[in-house]
């Protein structure tokens, strides 16, 4: 009947209201929500055909809900290092605290846009509501290993270790010394030059290498000719290399150096100017410097000169802080002025994040409707760089949802006006006189029947 589909239809208008008034409601309670992504109701309409087309029925109304979880709210610092959040598409992995107790070592992987991680009792970096920052952890020289990146098997939680010290052992040592060229002329002393670098040993320790550097002496002219020896104090002042070095006297590149000949331990390498010695902890490259190039050793004047000696490595340092870049690493910075990796923290994305089931404390979850994840290097490929000192905040515009408020109680008034109506229709009957009623109930059992 066409009074009652109207009553229905009515019906179905609030409980489609309500059903966005209760959307409205959650997204101006989170609108101080950091991460939280709004949700939204859409109405669609529902058509019934009558039996004859001189009659209509109302189908009424349906509403279906949506969270917008590709919506970004705007970024705001702060003064947590490990605050995070996403300048653009893609999430954080992290998992629940709860996990962290199992024997399996499987951890439940969620995804997140943002979150203030801190470092608990254990040093693992966790929000006050249990979620626990992954990553992939660096190796010990900071360098990363090659993870598939189609699973999350292999992410692990991050943990700084606030009290940790660590040796920063000397890996690459620069030599930058002037070579005076009137001793390596005919009638010259041929005394040696000695130079003294101190480097640092796996364990911390200071060590040194003691470099000697004997002019070749000629009877007649000029060699341009000399004799370096390198000599280990950690390996008890043996030698670890000695090695001819010779310059070029033309005017174009006079005084660079023209060829290093090995007499014995590594060669030297002209492509980039290094030499590798042994020493005791391991292995250093000494960069001499190319050939022709005078950002090495040179041979000019009459003056022994070191003028550039630099070299990495430090004694022991303790940790000081932690800070991540734009490419989601992870830095323990140390006391000694230096810095290491220590994790990788990469970006998950999905082709259809509107398609993440949303669970509690903005947190996401892979579905058949998300399609499948990828672990991105931030920055790479479609996703965003990561930034520390930072949060998301809610994409709720308060505004915005008082005017849809408004819009919707409006709705909601006149569909409980039009459910009022129909009922007085329905009830005019029996307000009027016995005779005229049974001949409207008779009316109405036609019209019934039509329908």
């Amino acid at each position: 009947m066409t009074i009652s589909s109207s009553m229905n239809a009515g019906v179905a208008g609030l409980n489609a209201n309500a059903n966005r008034l209760a959307t409205i409601a959650d997204n101006i309670a989170n609108s101080s929500t950091y991460g939280y992504k709004r949700a939204e109701t859409d109405f669609h309409s529902v058509v019934l055909n009558g039996s004859a087309q001189s009659s209509y029925s109302a189908g009424g109304v349906r509403a279906s809900n949506m969270r917008l979880i590709d919506e970004r709210g705007p970024l705001i610092s702060t003064a947590n290092a490990t605050d995070l959040a996403i300048d653009g598409r893609g999430f954080l992995p992290v998992t629940d605290a709860g996990s962290l107790d199992s024997t399996d070592s499987t951890y439940p992987i969620s995804l997140v846009t943002t979150g203030s991680f801190r470092p608990d009792a254990n040093g693992v970096l966790r929000t006050e509501t249990g979620l626990v920052l992954m990553g992939w952890p660096a190796n010990p020289d900071g360098g990363l290993n090659t993870y598939p990146r189609d699973t999350m098997a292999a992410l692990e939680p991050v943990r700084i270790n606030a009290n940790q010290y660590i040796g920063n052992p000397t890996s690459e040592m620069t030599l930058g010394v002037n070579l005076p060229a009137s001793a390596s002329i005919a009638g010259a002393s041929g005394d040696p030059h000695d130079l003294t670098v101190e480097y640092f040993g796996n364990l911390g320790t200071s060590e040194s290498l003691d470099f000697s550097f004997t002019p070749t002496v000629p009877a007649t002219g000029a060699s341009n000719a000399w004799t370096m020896t390198v000599r280990d104090s950690a390996s008890g002042g043996a030698v670890i290399g000695e090695y001819t070095l010779t310059f070029d006297p033309s005017q174009s590149a006079g005084g660079t150096l023209a060829s290093v000949t090995a007499v014995s331990g590594g060669a030297y390498d002209p492509a980039s100017g290094t030499i590798p010695l042994s020493v005791a902890g391991g292995g250093i490259s000494l960069k001499v410097g190319e050939l022709g190039q005078p950002n090495g050793m040179t041979q000019l004047s009459s003056s022994f000169a070191p003028v550039s000696i630099s070299k990495n490595g430090s004694p022991v340092a303790s940790l000081t802080s932690v800070e991540i870049d734009e490419k989601g690493d992870l830095y323990a910075i140390y006391d000694q002025g230096f810095t290491r990796r220590i994790y990788q923290i990469p970006v998950v994305d999905v082709p259809n994040p509107n398609g993440l089931m949303a669970m509690n404390n903005q947190t996401y979850q892979i579905s058949a409707a998300s399609g499948p994840f990828y672990l991105w290097n931030a920055g790479d490929g479609p996703t965003g760089t990561v930034v520390g000192f930072s949060r998301e905040e809610s994409s709720t515009d308060v505004a915005a949802e008082l005017t849809q408020l408004i819009q919707t109680q409006r709705a909601y008034s006149s569909n409980a006006k039009v459910i009022q109506t129909a009922a007085l229709s329905l009830a005019l009957a029996t307000d009027l006189p016995v005779e005229i009623s049974d001949w409207v109930l008779f009316i109405l059992w036609l019209m019934l029947f039509m329908v």
